[in-house]
């Protein structure tokens, strides 16, 4: 048995990333967890010996696993009020039914908090629909006509490796690359021409880019008054960003601003590939929306192969109303729709009461709300990726927090659950899907049984809700009706949903994937959005300037605010180093950590704290030693290893289990619960420390 890509499809074209490539690998690994575990009485919660876990369990039948979480469940919400309960998950295998169906239902209808899910996208596709309402994007396969790719924080070539064949032929038919990186990514290293400005500048960068090209005139002023809103405010507010101004911040020099921003306005078509990782800065809302500015100032979207892409998600309008039932919370307890824990800041909710803390620039309010006493985790594994690890695990910890986790492996998280429940994976189970950078419906089949007693989130959800004594015939719902639900297939077969609705179930089930409608034929109609029509913002044009921020008491125009913590801020007295928490090349977030094969991929830079040799040198660290990385909120070792190619004054290290270090702890103990400015998301990249020598 093979896993392999389908060469019918325009995007993947028969080929996989080297992260599923080894799928099999997970689907078969001898550790994988089978059968639903409890935890034994008297075993304290905490971070286990890795291989040593079974120990700590015992197995039980999901039935007994079953009935005990949903009286536990009922208990809990019968003592404490069912917003005690709190779901936290992310995107799992990034399925519609897998991401947000039987769970939602399930916990509307029980009355528990909410999750605002905000640690991945939410700032920066806030940000992006601030200026064009929907994130639409150029067709990945255009790119291949752009004369210019702009690669701003995106590891094209590391995780996005779909695109890179296109960017291939583009370049060979004579495009340049230029990346825009802190870090030197494995695209920045093969790019004409890396730019490796200093964490969290990148507002400023792209706000000095749009001053030179007003200067010189370079802007597509006939675009401009068809398509924008905001011109004349945002041409008076970009004035004071000069070249001198801006090279102070970024660590570029005049010259290159200004050299920039020609190549890009004057090269046609120019493709800007945009990625998430800018938005994981305290102004990183502000900074995506600035740079999202910038096809629209040029008028880059008029050609085939320019224009932009952040995400292509916004082109599917998928029935979530159908699928996850908010109406079901006005039978739960308290009759409406419950509060809403931002889960950025889980540390901050298990450890202080349970209540939702926005700590932003401005301070922070809280919420009010019962403290959090049951933990539901799937989809996810917090005790690895949320910031402010220390405080994480603290909260998990608690003898009073009830947590069932739905997993695949032991990892850090399960090491604190009650119950730990058997997860499938993609193959195991079948689900609808849409992308981030194409425009294709897709089916996911499921291609093989499931092995020992593993389960989906929808059978898992459904049980958990007939069990609670919900009788709704909605939680009876089979993956296949449910995804007839998110296409909202009509009487006459076909779907109610905009731009799906040639497509019927039997079409996709039969096909595997069909394009959106108005990218049914992209030879003979190219897709250009942001060319025409009203866009689904309030002045039905792009937004330079924008009344929906400043009606929340925001800026209406992007401006550059050095986040708190950068090498600008007091707290640099004390922690200098700007550290770069990077995802890792050969994981997905913390899934594959656990493997062989991608252990090995990734073995070069794992458990390394990289530094630009003047800043080792000043605290007399060697080449392969072993430092202590710090700062008030956590410390790890880690091991030196010198990278001339940093900015001086930036570290980077990668993300990896804590249960895989020899001191139980991974990068994101040094990672704050500070939110970002639009879309209170994550902060991973704005996070000052200190080196010193073991």
């Amino acid at each position: 048995m093979k896993v392999e890509g389908d060469p019918s499809q325009p995007v993947t074209r028969g080929f996989l990333c080297g992260k599923v490539a080894k799928y099999l690998d997970r689907v078969y690994a001898p550790d994988r967890i089978l059968y639903p575990l409890r935890r034994k009485a008297g075993v304290a919660k905490g971070p286990l010996q890795r291989g040593c876990e079974h120990e700590f369990f015992e197995r039980v039948s999901w039935d007994e696993a079953l009935d005990a979480i949903a009286a536990r469940l009922k208990e809990i919400g019968d003592r404490h009020g069912p917003e005690s309960i709190l779901p936290y998950s992310y995107a799992g295998t990034i399925g519609v039914l897998g991401y947000g169906s039987m769970d939602r239902r399930f916990f509307h209808r029980l009355g528990a908090s909410q999750l605002d899910r905000t640690i991945c996208s939410e700032a920066g596709g806030q940000a992006w629909n601030l200026v064009y309402g929907k994130k639409y994007g150029t067709p990945t396969e255009d790119v291949r006509f752009a004369k210019l790719v702009l690669a701003w924080g995106a590891n094209i070539h590391g995780n996005n490796i779909h695109l890179w064949p296109f960017v291939e032929e583009a370049r060979h038919n004579g495009a340049r690359l230029i990346v825009i990186d802190p870090y030197r990514t494995r695209t920045a290293a093969v790019a004409d021409w890396h730019i490796a400005i200093r964490p969290g500048t990148d507002a400023a960068l792209a706000l000095g880019m749009m001053r030179v090209i007003l200067n010189e005139g370079l802007e597509d002023r006939a675009y401009i008054a068809e398509m924008t809103h905001g011109f004349e405010a945002l041409a008076e507010r970009v004035r004071e960003y000069t070249p001198e101004r801006v090279a102070a911040w970024t660590g570029m020099t005049a010259a290159e601003i200004e050299q920039l921003a020609r190549e890009y306005a004057t090269t046609r078509p120019a493709m800007l590939r945009l990625n998430y990782g800018v938005q994981r800065s305290e102004n990183g809302g502000t900074a995506v929306r600035a740079i999202a500015m910038l096809p629209a100032l040029i008028g880059a979207w008029k050609q085939r192969g320019g224009g932009g892409q952040l995400s292509t998600s916004g082109a599917f309008q998928w029935d979530k109303k159908a699928l996850e039932r908010p109406d079901l919370a006005l039978a739960s307890p308290i009759g409406r729709l419950a509060r809403v824990v931002n889960m950025s800041q889980l540390g901050h909710v298990l450890t202080e009461l349970g209540q939702r803390s926005e700590q932003g620039n401005n301070g922070a309010k809280e919420q009010d709300g019962p403290p959090v006493h049951a933990l539901f985790v799937y989809n996810s594994n917090p005790g690895a990726i949320a910031p402010n690890h220390n405080a994480v695990c603290r909260g998990m910890a608690r003898d009073d927090l009830f947590t069932v986790v739905h997993e695949q492996f032991f990892t850090d998280t399960t090491d604190y659950a009650d119950y730990i429940l058997p997860a499938t994976t993609f193959l195991e189970q079948t689900d609808v899907q849409g992308a981030y950078g194409h425009y294709f419906v897709q089916l996911s089949k499921q291609a093989i049984d499931p092995p020992g007693q593993a389960r989906p989130n929808v059978w898992l959800f459904g049980q958990l809700a007939q069990r609670m004594g919900f009788t709704e015939a909605c939680f009876r719902d089979t993956p296949e009706e449910m995804i007839r639900q998110a296409l909202a297939i009509g009487a006459d077969g076909h779907s109610k949903n905009a731009n799906m609705e040639h497509i019927t179930f039997e079409d996709l089930d039969r096909e595997g994937h069909v394009p959106l409608a108005f990218y049914s034929d992209p030879e003979k109609r190219p897709f250009l959005p942001y060319t025409s029509g009203a866009l689904p913002t309030p002045s039905g044009k792009i937004e330079f300037f924008s009344e929906t921020l400043v009606a929340a008491g925001a800026d209406g125009l992007p401006n550059f605010v050095p986040p708190i913590e950068s090498r600008w801020s007091g707290a640099a007295k004390e922690f200098p180093l700007e550290l770069l928490s990077r995802k890792s090349d050969n994981y997905m977030n913390s899934t594959f950590a656990n493997l062989p094969g991608h252990r090995k991929m990734e073995a070069r830079t794992s458990q390394r704290i990289e530094m630009h040799p003047a800043d080792a040198q000043s605290r007399g660290v060697a080449d392969g030693e072993r430092v202590r990385v710090f700062n008030d909120r956590g410390s790890l070792e880690l091991t030196a290893m010198l990278n001339a190619s940093l900015p001086a004054g930036v570290v980077a290290a990668r993300l990896d289990w804590a249960k895989l270090h020899a001191d139980g702890t991974n990068i994101n103990a040094l990672t704050s619960e500070r939110l970002t400015d639009i879309g209170d998301g994550a902060t991973f990249y704005s996070t000052l420390v200190e080196v010193a020598k073991v």
